[in-house]
Parts: C-alpha cells; sequence; structure tokens
C-alpha cells in the first residue's frame, strides 16, 4: 500500500499542478489572529511522497497534507527543539506541528495557515491539548507573513514554494535560525544533516551570519 501510494501522490500533485488547481504564488487574504522512533540522522537523502491528502481545495499553494506523528516528532527532535524556542509552522493545516511542539518541549508555536477552516480546527485542537496558551494560529498568506521572531521554522510545501520563500527566510530570520522541511529541500541550499522517519526524509538548515553569493537570488 505504502509503495502504490507513493507513485499515486507526485502523480496527483502534477496533475493539480498543470490543471491550475494549485496556483504557485501565494493568495493574497485578509490576516486574522487569534491567540491560537527518533530519526536516523546519518539518512541518505530519497525521493519522499506526502502521505494521504485531506484538503485539495482551491486557494492555497499546496494541499493540506497530514504528516505522521512520527514524523512530525521526527522534525522537532532534528531542529533540536527546547522550551526556549519560537517554532513557526508554514502553512501549518490542523496545526499539529505547533501544538506538539508546545505539548513535548513547551515551546511557543505560530502556525501561518491560509485555509480559514484550518485555522479554526488548530485552533481547537490547541485548546482540546490544554496548549492554547502557548500556541497561536493565524489566518494569512505566508508570502505577507512575518516570522522574524522565530527560532526554528518547519514546513511541509511544495519545492516550488521552499524556493520562493527562501529569500524571505534570509531576509526575516536571525542567524543560528534552524528551518527543517518535510520531504523536499531547497535546490542550492544544501542540508546541513537529514533524517529519514518512516520513509519520510527530513532537511535541516541554520541561516548562516551571511547569505552565500548563489543563494541571494
Amino acid at each position: 500500500m505504502r509503495s502504490s501510494r507513493r507513485l499515486l501522490l507526485p502523480l496527483l500533485a502534477i496533475g493539480l499542478l498543470g490543471g491550475g488547481l494549485l496556483p504557485l504564488s501565494g493568495c493574497a487574504q485578509d490576516q486574522e489572529q487569534s491567540p491560537t522512533g527518533g530519526p536516523d540522522t546519518s539518512a541518505t537523502p530519497t525521493s519522499a511522497s506526502p502521505p494521504s491528502i485531506v484538503d485539495s481545495t482551491v486557494g492555497a499553494d499546496v494541499p493540506f497534507v497530514v504528516s505522521p506523528e512520527e514524523t512530525v516528532e521526527g522534525m522537532l527532535e532534528l531542529a533540536g527543539v527546547s522550551r526556549a524556542d519560537t517554532v513557526y509552522d508554514l502553512g501549518s493545516g490542523d496545526g499539529r506541528i505547533p501544538i506538539t511542539a508546545a505539548k513535548q518541549y513547551s515551546a511557543r508555536g505560530v502556525g501561518i495557515e491560509i485555509k480559514p477552516d484550518l485555522v479554526q480546527r488548530a485552533r481547537k485542537r490547541a485548546k482540546l491539548a490544554g496548549v492554547q496558551d502557548l500556541v497561536e494560529f493565524r489566518r494569512q498568506d505566508l508570502f505577507e507573513a512575518n516570522f522574524s521572531d522565530a527560532t526554528v521554522v518547519t514546513m511541509y510545501l511544495f519545492p516550488e514554494v521552499n524556493l520562493k520563500l527562501r529569500p524571505m527566510l534570509f531576509e526575516q530570520l536571525a542567524p543560528g535560525t534552524r528551518v527543517v522541511s518535510h520531504s523536499f529541500d531547497m535546490d542550492g541550499w544544501a542540508p546541513d544533516s537529514t533524517a529519514n522517519v518512516d520513509g519520510d526524509v527530513l532537511y535541516l538548515w541554520t541561516i548562516p551570519e551571511e547569505t552565500p553569493d548563489h543563494l541571494q537570488e
């Protein structure tokens, strides 16, 4: 089943992009804010595809895809999250990454998500988990977001979106901030390390003191 799923979903993603259902640029929306095992770090990156798609409605750069809890935990572990961190999840879906960061590490979490139904779902999940005072979910376009106070940024986006966000990461984030991506790399920006959690490849970068010349475009 897993093998079939890995073959099917990349084809689905290509079909959605080719059919114009998934725009490749951020769609501006009104901002709404509200007080809302272990990985193998020696793993060699391999191609990975998303697990089951839950919501592929128009209005976002990527469909909402559920990340397994093991993968979420692996992302946070790879980033070395602690209670001193502020974790921003770009394209936060149902909020599981900020919520897990708050539950397991007492870290502050912020989710940026363009779909209002997912923002509401995330806020409800945070309340049920008892971490509503530690997490916040904002309905906002990723490309209009300010995440400059993040010490950790996580994301599960398409490669094109990663590359479009890359200049914003260099511009907004302080040197030493950790960035973790599920499944997709950032082209010429070589990761510091990778991990493999049940077939899901994770990438870790650290924001440098100075942006390398070949990454300034």
